[in-house]
């Protein structure tokens, strides 16, 4: 989350802040000095305002908030259950100097605005999880547990949340583990067996005669809180033969950037500059005909099929999700924030 899109100074006026606010689409932002919270602003307290006076270039400081919600972010607090009783869909978290370090939102419940799509969805759950060991030690990632369920198992009520019922997992390592538990929890998946390690790419090889349709494809530690039905609908638009389903992520370098050239001189100076990437959330649309330009038996990764079907011409798109829409259970770290974001 890119913090700069909620926080404004006392100074901003207020169409400055009315851009912000239709910028960060919440409907919200805050009022700091350096950084530190003093006052809350949304969209509704600048319509009341203007309404009676209509002027659009005064300071944001006079309708501002000061005393609005905030916890601090070593409280011991479900972030939900807060918001709920107090009746707000955004909550500033705060270190000890009221600094703004994170903020939580109250998410829409997307099961109201859910669409039947009921296409296949593929796991790939084949990984030996490596950067989750010594977890993976003993478990398969695709049963590590966020609560009371498996990933995988959030996985599938997400989709299943919108209609889809035919779930088909690539398995490798301690799949019989996996099998058993699935089975024991009578969850219908069809299981393809991966013999030996062959990628992200090269297992889809072996549901080259199995799938005739358009289907989801994702790995088994990631979840996104969007509407699937509008990716899909996005996808047949474009005629894609691949969509990549993708986060716009923004990073703050807390150091002073230098750029030299050959002799040493400098040419200019940037201090704490911030960088925007597009990254991969690792699940994919897929029509039938990607399927034709995997290798059989040859361990491959799916971007090097997405590569070669660029070379040769295919349509391959993107559809880029916010950045607190994914979450990701790929590290230590990450596995943490999900079971916070999931408020587990």
């Amino acid at each position: 989350m890119d913090l700069d899109n909620y926080i404004v100074s006392e100074d901003e006026t207020i169409l400055n802040v009315l851009k912000k606010i239709d910028k960060n689409a919440k409907g919200i932002v805050f009022i700091c000095k350096e950084r530190k919270l003093v006052a809350s602003i949304t969209d509704g307290d600048i319509r009341r305002y203007i309404i009676n006076n209509y002027d659009l270039n005064g300071a944001i400081k006079n309708i501002g908030n000061y005393n609005p919600h905030y916890v601090y972010q070593n409280q011991n607090i479900k972030y939900k259950k807060y918001m709920e009783e107090k009746g707000i869909t955004s909550l500033p978290i705060l270190d000890n100097n009221n600094i703004i370090v994170d903020i939580k939102f109250l998410k829409k419940d997307i099961k109201q605005l859910k669409q039947k799509i009921n296409i296949p969805v593929v796991i790939m759950a084949g990984g030996k999880g490596t950067r989750l060991k010594p977890y993976t030690n003993i478990l398969p990632k695709p049963l590590i547990p966020i609560g009371d369920k498996t990933i995988t198992e959030h996985i599938i009520d997400s989709f299943q949340k919108y209609g889809c019922n035919e779930f088909h997992m690539i398995v490798n390592y301690k799949k019989n583990f996996i099998k058993t538990y699935f089975c024991e929890i009578e969850q219908n998946i069809n299981f393809i067996d991966e013999e030996t390690f062959l990628g992200t790419g090269g297992g889809l090889y072996l549901l080259k005669d199995k799938i005739k349709d358009t289907i989801f494809l994702t790995n088994c530690d990631v979840l996104i809180n969007y509407d699937y039905s509008k990716i899909l609908e996005h996808h047949k638009q474009k005629g894609n033969i691949a969509t990549v389903i993708c986060v716009e992520k923004n990073q703050h370098l807390p150091y002073g950037v230098i750029d030299i050239d050959k002799d040493g001189n400098i040419i200019e100076m940037k201090e704490k500059p911030k960088f925007s990437f597009v990254i991969n959330t690792g699940i994919y649309i897929i029509e039938p005909k990607f399927l034709e330009y995997i290798p059989q038996n040859t361990f491959i990764h799916i971007t090097e099929i997405i590569e070669k079907c660029i070379k040769l011409g295919e349509s391959i798109g993107t559809y880029i999700l916010k950045e607190e829409d994914w979450l990701d259970m790929g590290q230590f770290d990450e596995l943490e924030k999900m079971k916070e974001r999931l408020e587990i």
